[in-house]
């Protein structure tokens, strides 16, 4: 990177404290050979802001066997905590009860916080898999990996029917809304679709409709990579088998009731729905995302409803999408109105195929750090100096992944 960026000594500099930062600050290596990674100014492992974390990593782990034992240490960790509990969505470094310990639901020592969200399981999954495609490892594919495997297959068809099969319930008091869920902690009500149900969002909002798209989408994607290690290397027709069956149902449901007719853009994809004709035609900026798509590889740059959906998500159409003087893109109703993310940013860049697009969002990226060298959750769109979590890594590993990127230095998958 440094060769390639010789030029440009100001995204060389964060990408450098970005590096350094999440690797000497927010990895810890375990007695017993796993490794937890924090978010940074929160002590307690997400099981999708750990795997977003050290994404850009698997680059370095093809050719360094300690980043990719570190690696595939996290990977046997995010397996061991969704055999503790595969509805859970954060978890502690021991059984020591930090966290949310009086919210209504069923909580343990282990657990930070018990916000179900799909994508808490499809990014455990994809860092194994995409382990095995950078390094050629297959040692994380052992006697846990189809156990969680299958706890979280259990678990996606349990909430196909969320209304008459599910047991998970979740009540925060003396919240925000967005903080819990309703009718008793059962969420806003679904008919089936296909699609498996979610209480949260990825940016850890309750969702308004059940069926969150770009998190069924992710599913859909991480279901094909199972099966492609049950064929490949584990030998397991079965799993391979009913990998395929639940994808191909969550799949119909996302094509029947994920699209919706646009008065201006045609077809899009819709952010959440219901199965019951309610739709929330919205992007928000954390991962995965409508934005994202391409991203997951649940459909390329050029599908032509993702295109219109791009288009409806990086405008005013989105009520999420912020314009200031320093900056525009997509914010999150997370943070406060008015505040992009730097994640969207680099995923917008992500998702973009003109190279002086993805220079002028890193370009935007290193000129609204206020000053610190490094990436935030969301600023102001007028005043970049107002920010919101000056430590946060997900967003640091974002940049640097896009930066990457553009040098085209990319994730093997």
């Amino acid at each position: 990177m440094s060769e390639k960026l010789s030029g440009q000594p100001r995204l060389l500099d964060i990408f450098r404290n970005a590096i350094r930062n999440t690797w000497g600050t927010t990895f810890r290596k375990m007695a017993d050979g796993t490794t937890f990674v924090i978010t940074g100014d929160i002590p307690a492992m997400w099981l999708r802001d750990s795997a977003a974390q050290v994404r850009p990593f698997l680059v370095l782990a093809e050719e360094d066997e300690e980043a990719a034992d570190l690696i595939e240490g996290l990977v046997v960790r995010q397996l061991r905590c969704i055999l503790h509990d595969p509805y859970a969505n954060a978890f502690n470094e021991e059984a020591n009860g930090h966290g949310h310990q009086s919210d209504d639901t069923d909580m343990s020592p282990w657990i930070w916080e018990r916000k179900y969200e799909i994508d808490s399981l499809c990014y455990p999954l994809q860092l194994g898999y995409l382990l095995w495609k950078n390094t050629g490892r297959t040692s994380q594919f052992g006697k846990e990996f189809v156990e969680a495997a299958g706890a979280i297959m259990d678990l996606w068809t349990t909430e196909q029917r969320h209304e008459t099969h599910s047991a998970y319930r979740f009540q925060r008091r003396d919240c925000p809304p967005t903080d819990t869920l309703t009718r008793e902690g059962k969420g806003a009500e679904t008919a089936y679709t296909g699609m498996t149900w979610s209480g949260f969002r990825p940016s850890d909002d309750a969702c308004e409709y059940g069926y969150l798209v770009p998190s069924n989408m992710f599913a859909v994607v991480v279901l094909g990579y199972l099966q492609e290690v049950a064929r490949e290397v584990l030998h397991d027709e079965p799993l391979c088998s009913r990998a395929s069956k639940l994808a191909a149902e969550i799949d119909h449901g996302i094509q029947t009731h994920g699209i919706v007719q646009h008065p201006e853009f045609g077809p899009i994809y819709a952010y959440e729905t219901d199965g019951l004709g309610r739709y929330n035609l919205m992007d928000d900026a954390n991962v995965p995302s409508l934005l994202s798509i391409p991203y997951l590889g649940y459909r390329g740059l050029d599908d032509a409803v993702y295109r219109n959906t791009r288009r409806f998500i990086l405008s005013g159409h989105n009520p999420y999408y912020y314009r200031g003087s320093a900056a525009e893109g997509i914010g999150s109703p997370h943070t406060p109105q008015g505040y992009v993310w730097h994640i969207a940013l680099a995923m917008q860049g992500l998702t973009e195929e003109r190279p002086e697009e993805k220079e002028r969002l890193l370009r935007l990226m290193s000129e609204t750090d206020a000053g610190t060298g490094l990436m935030h959750e969301s600023f102001d769109a007028g005043d970049p100096g107002k920010y919101t979590r000056p430590w946060f890594s997900w967003a640091n590993m974002m940049f640097c992944e896009l930066l990457m990127d553009y040098c085209g230095i990319r994730v093997r998958r």
